[in-house]
């Protein structure tokens, strides 16, 4: 029995969600299309087989650790047996409609990634904001589809399209925290999971160094609490932070905790961590592209290199050598070969540079210092460890400022500046 075709323009369809947690899908093709079925076949928890002489990288990768099972030949009838789903996406159209036919004689509905009107069901659009899922079916057309879902979700995560019933804290249980590394400064960096996050808070204790602009965007009932700490001036306690965290989930709100860069990375996010597991409030943590990566990246300054360099450390310049709370050994970083990466180091950058020539580097060691990373003014100054001190005195640098010191350093390419 073949299926009977439709009019993919006609746009009828029946929307439905299927429950495939541990139900049984076979997955004809083993390339790129099958590749991306299966993906969405798993995060949907459902028990999938794959049937293909060969398959993707990506798919055997899933093969290995059991996530997927894998028959490896051409398909034959009967491969559908006990299958409540079946996607038939060979790049062999004969095969396709063999698959759809038996499909259609054992009544599993099946989605032929070649032929959308000789399909018994359509796959739509999907996106995934938490436990909300957005399906979009286009009328026939794939792109028109993924571009609304894709405008949905975008409207989500910036709070653009409100999501109420997601904010609402159901039964009067406590609150949470969310600590979200907002990335070296540009809101285009940060994670997606991030964003979301900020665009669901009922309050957000911001830093300075986060993207403010998602600040803006916020609704006005949002309370926004400056938690900044500006280098060797005006800060928040961090006691008193971890108590507003702590104080605002337990009256029941959805806090976010908005840093620059990552939270792990010299932001106390693990106190903040701490503080809210000792109150017993939930926590989750939302990693951040930290700046001492990302901010060189974008100056075209890779921090490794294939055949130059084969490790590099991040350290903290808040204080500088010698200076009684320093936990910094600079002798073993002068000895390494590799590229080191100093963060708020600006006021402490000719101490440091010092420290490194008198335990082993060499003076003329290249330097690039990028400040201002990932924002409109971003710009770069190029020098060596001799000649630091007076270069950044030159040049006016001040923080926040990321620099860069080892041979990555002479590396040179174009890149595209911060929009």
């Amino acid at each position: 029995m073949k299926p009977t075709p439709v009019d993919p323009g006609s746009g009828v369809v029946y929307p439905v969600g299927l429950r495939l947690l541990d139900r049984h899908v076979v997955v004809v093709g083993g390339g790129q299309v099958a590749h991306r079925r299966v993906a969405g076949l798993l995060e949907a928890r459902a028990r999938v087989t794959v049937v293909s002489p060969v398959v993707t990288p990506a798919l055997e990768a899933l093969v290995g650790p059991g996530e997927v099972a894998w028959v490896r030949r051409p398909y034959r009838p009967g491969d559908l047996d006990g299958a409540w789903y079946a996607v038939a996406a060979t790049d062999d159209p004969e095969v396709n409609a063999t698959v759809a036919e038996e499909a259609e004689r054992s009544r599993v509905f099946c989605a032929r990634a070649d032929d959308r009107s000789a399909s018994s069901v359509w796959t739509p659009a999907v996106g995934r904001q938490g436990d909300l899922v957005v399906g979009v079916h286009g009328g026939g057309d794939p792109q028109r589809a993924v571009g609304v879902r894709d405008a949905v979700l975008a409207g989500l995560s910036d709070g653009s399209i409100r999501d109420d019933a997601g904010r609402e804290v159901a039964g009067g249980r406590p609150g949470s925290v969310v600590l979200v590394g907002g990335g070296p400064g540009d809101p285009g960096l940060i994670t997606v999971r991030g964003q979301q996050a900020v665009a669901q808070a009922d309050v957000v204790l911001a830093d300075h160094l986060a993207p403010q602009s998602l600040l803006a965007s916020l609704p006005a009932e949002v309370e926004v609490i400056d938690a900044s700490k500006l280098p060797r001036g005006r800060y928040m306690a961090q006691e008193q932070i971890n108590a507003l965290l702590v104080e605002h989930a337990r009256a029941g709100k959805r806090v976010v905790r908005l840093k620059g860069g990552d939270p792990f990375v010299f932001g106390r996010g693990m106190e903040e961590l701490e503080a809210c597991v000792a109150a017993g409030v939930p926590v989750e943590v939302v990693p951040g592209v930290t700046s001492a990566i990302g901010v060189p990246g974008l100056a075209g300054i890779p921090v490794t290199h294939r055949g130059l360099t084969h490790e590099f450390v991040v350290v903290s310049g808040h204080v500088p050598p010698g200076h009684p709370q320093s936990l910094v050994d600079w002798a073993a970083l002068a000895r390494l070969r590799g590229t080191v990466v100093v963060l708020m180091g600006v006021d402490t950058a000719p101490a440091i540079a010092a420290a490194l020539v008198e335990h082993g580097r060499a003076p003329e060691t290249p330097v690039a210092v990028v400040a201002d990373g990932s924002t409109p003014t971003q710009h770069t100054v190029r020098t060596t460890l001799a000649d630091l001190a007076k270069t950044l005195a030159d040049e006016g640098i001040r923080p926040p400022a990321v620099w860069v010191v080892g041979e990555v350093v002479r590396l040179t390419a174009p890149v595209v500046p911060p929009h």
